[in-house]
């Protein structure tokens, strides 16, 4: 295969927020815009920082295009990229796309080239005042966000891109001024991808989104940007061509250490990156949701129901994977009732959630390729399950108690929980942040 792909030198325009990208396929020509906000400072959008980070933003949001063909060869002729910002752009082609290339049947790892300018200049630091841009799923996780911020003292502005459904009922309820992106991706590349010869499938989204919020970042002055990533979106979900692939890679670890180099080189040091759930388990993440019940009925980790319809219809489709899971985390540390106002219904006396279930803990089949937590972290929650008196005569737990202890055994169920509500060390959160999170996360 010799077809290359090529990322054009993207171009922004201060006065309208309009940031354009161009890429190109063999003969395909793609264009994708992004809308920011117009009341950007204008010494920044004319800073060497925003050039770059505009520059490291095309070749990100490039993979959505890339993976039509999937060629060996990338080519950005006009965009100068130091060792360091190649091998973080190799590293979203490849891992980025790990789950992609499982999908597909591909083997990229260790194969793509990336042709570009070496650049060799060191970014001088920019000032940015001390402020807070935090990223908004709809879900429970950036939720949790909220609540530490607020209880830590540190102001924020959420953070979207295209926002809507349980976006924007979440920051409806947060009530704080939000920075909103419009960004519109060439309907040509949406057609190609569902054609015969052409190939379609997962994108590091956060990677993505997270570009875009260094783009304001820089533009409206914050220093630093929190992502709500837990630890278990490390763990990966099948082996394929020789490397673990991981549906959540950009919201992992090492991706976020590698990234955070990036930007804060990008802008000599003066932006931040980084998760603040970090240290917590997906369990934990749920025992500290509880602590607050105004958004109950505004947010949604359903990605087949946030996807398909937004904000109409109801807010937990009660059959994916997702659903279940979540469902599951919150069962052992939120009162029933108030778990089942949530959710409209009992997702564990449903015999018909069986087999997803038992996938999440690992009992059949593989990880879903979804955004769950570890296999021995629902493994555990189910076992507390089968000792709870709201939940030990559902009908999952009834189906699943004896394949589950004699899988793992009582002991190690029993420790993999003490594990799950143990912080881990392993996070790069400022101190003085941690410390006082910490001090509230109890």
């Amino acid at each position: 295969m010799t077809e290359q792909f090529l990322i054009e030198r993207p171009s922004f325009d201060p006065a309208t927020g309009r940031a354009s990208f161009g890429y190109g396929l063999g003969e395909l020509h793609f264009n994708e815009t992004l809308v920011l906000p117009v009341r950007a400072d204008a010494a920044a959008a004319e800073s060497k920082a925003f050039a770059k980070l505009l520059d490291l933003t095309a070749i990100v949001l490039g993979v959505s295009y890339f993976k039509l063909r999937a060629p060996f060869e990338i080519v950005a002729p006009n965009i100068a990229l130091t060792g360091a910002e190649r091998a973080f752009a190799i590293d979203v082609y490849e891992n980025g796309l790990g789950e992609f290339y499982a999908r597909n049947e591909l083997h990229r790892f260790g194969k793509l080239a990336l042709h570009t300018p070496h650049d060799t200049a060191r970014q001088a630091a920019v000032a940015l005042p001390e402020r807070t841009l935090l990223p908004i799923g709809g879900g429970k996780d950036s939720l949790v966000s909220v609540d530490l911020l607020t209880h830590a003292g540190v102001e924020f502005s959420p953070f979207a891109v295209n926002p809507k459904g349980p976006i924007l009922t979440s920051v409806d309820k947060i009530g704080t001024a939000p920075v909103y992106v419009a960004r519109t991706l060439d309907p040509e590349m949406i057609r190609l991808g569902k054609e015969p010869g052409f190939f379609n499938g997962h994108v590091p989204s956060t990677a993505i989104n997270s570009m875009i919020a260094a783009l304001c970042a820089l533009l409206f002055g914050y220093n630093q940007i929190v992502l709500s990533n837990e630890r278990s979106a490390s763990e990966g979900n099948v082996e394929f061509d020789g490397r673990e692939t991981n549906h959540q890679y950009s919201k992992s670890l090492g991706f976020e250490l590698l990234i955070a180099s990036i930007l804060s080189d990008a802008t000599g040091g003066s932006l931040k990156y980084f998760s603040l759930l970090r240290p917590y388990s997906e369990a934990r993440i749920a025992s500290l949701f509880t602590h607050e019940s105004k958004f109950d009925h505004v947010f949604s980790s359903c990605n087949r129901n946030f996807r398909l319809i937004g904000n109409d219809g109801p807010l937990w489709c009660g059959e994916c994977p997702k659903c279940h899971f979540v469902f599951l985390i919150f069962a052992p540390f939120m009162p029933k009732d108030r778990l089942l106002s949530i959710f409209g219904k009992n997702l564990l006396d449903n015999p018909a959630n069986e087999a997803s279930f038992r996938e999440l803990a690992g009992l059949a089949g593989q990880k879903p390729w979804e955004c769950v937590g570890e296999i021995l972290e629902a493994a555990a929650c189910l076992y507390t399950l089968t000792r709870h008196a709201d939940w030990h005569e559902a009908a999952v737990v009834q189906a699943v108690k004896a394949d589950l202890f004699a899988q793992y055994g009582e002991p190690k169920l029993q420790m993999a929980m003490a594990e799950c509500l143990t912080d881990s060390h392993d996070h790069h959160i400022p101190p003085a942040l941690a410390a006082k999170v910490a001090a509230y996360a109890v």
